[in-house]
């Protein structure tokens, strides 16, 4: 999207609110000219009501053109800004100029500008507002029911009537400017945070695939020589068999490839899961059951203990595989910070549901801590510090989150929380917004 675009949810938001701002100025000058006409007849002109009608069918086509699909663009806000203050400029020549109450809500486009639009855009707006005002000082056309009344020895009504009638402008003028106006800024600030938000997606994105593209490469280049290990272990069993010892080690090897050339192939399946967008629907409780027991029989030496509240026994979630990855990710950390004590928790509420997992080792270090879920960084001595980084990445697909604090007590918690009214998942590449 170009610089000179707004984001169309801001841009709208706050040409929405200029045309509010501009209905109540409309409200606010048609009150003081029905005022006015009380006090004498001629102080209502054709042209008060000419400029009225103009500026409520400007308002209109506003209204109009915020039904429709495209963009605001600077110019476009810049444009309507602008000829607000023509109207205002003409309406305030026929009512009195630069002595006319109103006279000071000129200020009021003038920090609308400043607050969403560059800054040439607003040095025009301000000039032209200048130069009004300054013009009318010295040429524009009297009230004449203030005058009226000033002529028939009422100059003290008249003044009260001017001297009320700044302070309205200022309060209208306050009003708009503090609520509408911080309003339209707030507006820009959460575009800006969106789009800072959009880049570290990008970005995390990009850091994904090329984890992806080496995982893919290194599985294709493994299967060549795992396969070559594999025939070389069978000719060393055909030869070695007066060796018992030896043979055992060498079925031991065995089986390690085998694993090895599993742990391809399910590489492999995951990946094609992945992409063809295959998920289920789990309970959740049970799916958690399955993982901790796969995962035992990986880390046998674990010491685990696990609960679950009721509620998540009738939590469900549609999941793909690569939850089960994530989760065990972390399980993998927690086991190798203390495998004599493992805490897994499963809690469920209407909306959310929480897992945490807790080691009881010596925590993550303090220097570390901020830098925990970016790629290449592990606080163990083995290991490329990959997997909390998927795992992030894992549950961010979810619309999920997840934290990693040291436990008062010792340890390091894990907690993910995971939207149970997800039922589509986001993939690499695409906006999840």
């Amino acid at each position: 999207m170009s610089n000179n675009v707004l984001s169309f949810t801001a841009s709208a938001a706050n040409l929405s609110r200029l045309a509010a701002i501009r209905l109540i100025f409309i409200a606010t000058v048609t009150l003081a000219l029905l005022y006015l006409s009380h006090q004498s007849e001629e102080a209502v002109r054709p042209i008060h009501i000419v400029i009225l009608t103009v500026l409520a069918l400007v308002n209109a086509a506003t209204y109009w053109r915020l039904r429709q699909s495209w963009p605001v663009t600077d110019l476009e806000y810049f444009c309507q800004l602008l000829l607000g203050v023509i109207i205002i400029t003409i309406l305030l020549y026929n009512s009195g100029g630069a002595t006319n109450p109103l006279v000071s809500y000129y200020l009021v486009p003038i920090t609308i500008s400043a607050a969403v639009l560059p800054w040439r855009f607003t040095w025009v707006i301000a000039g032209l507002s200048l130069i009004a005002y300054s013009v009318m000082l010295f040429s524009y056309r009297p009230l004449i029911g203030v005058d009226d009344m000033s002529d028939h020895g009422h100059g003290n009504s008249a003044i009260s009537l001017h001297i009320i009638g700044m302070w309205f402008t200022f309060a209208l003028s306050t009003s708009l400017i503090t609520y509408f106006v911080v309003k339209m800024a707030a507006a820009l600030r959460q575009q800006e945070a969106e789009r800072v938000a959009e880049r570290e997606d990008k970005l995390l994105n990009e850091q994904i695939l090329a984890v992806a593209t080496l995982a893919a490469g290194t599985a294709h280049e493994l299967g060549t020589p795992l396969a070559t290990m594999m025939v070389l272990i069978g000719e060393l069993e055909q030869d070695q068999q007066d060796q018992p010892q030896l043979v055992s080690d060498l079925a031991l090897l065995k089986n390690q490839v085998i694993s090895c050339k599993k742990i391809l192939q399910g590489l492999v399946s995951t990946a094609e899961a992945h992409s063809h967008g295959q998920q289920s629907m789990v309970a959740l409780d049970d799916f958690m059951q399955q993982i901790l027991n796969r995962w035992q029989i990986l880390r046998p030496e674990a010491q685990l203990q696990f609960e679950a509240n009721t509620d998540s026994r009738q939590a469900k979630l549609m999941i793909d595989p690569t939850l089960e990855q994530a989760i065990c990710n972390l399980l993998n950390n927690a086991a190798d910070a203390s495998p004599e004590k493992i805490d897994v928790s499963l809690s469920c509420d209407h909306n959310t549901a929480t897992i945490n997992i807790r080691d009881h080792g010596e925590g993550i270090p303090e220097h570390m801590s901020q830098q925990m879920g970016q790629p290449f960084i592990t606080t163990k001595g083995k290991g490329l510090g990959l997997g909390l980084f998927l795992t992030h990445a894992t549950i961010n697909r979810y619309n999920g989150k997840i934290e990693l604090f040291n436990h008062p007590e010792g340890g390091t918690i894990a907690t993910v929380q995971l939207p149970l009214n997800t039922n589509t998942l986001t993939h690499p590449g695409t906006d999840s917004k």
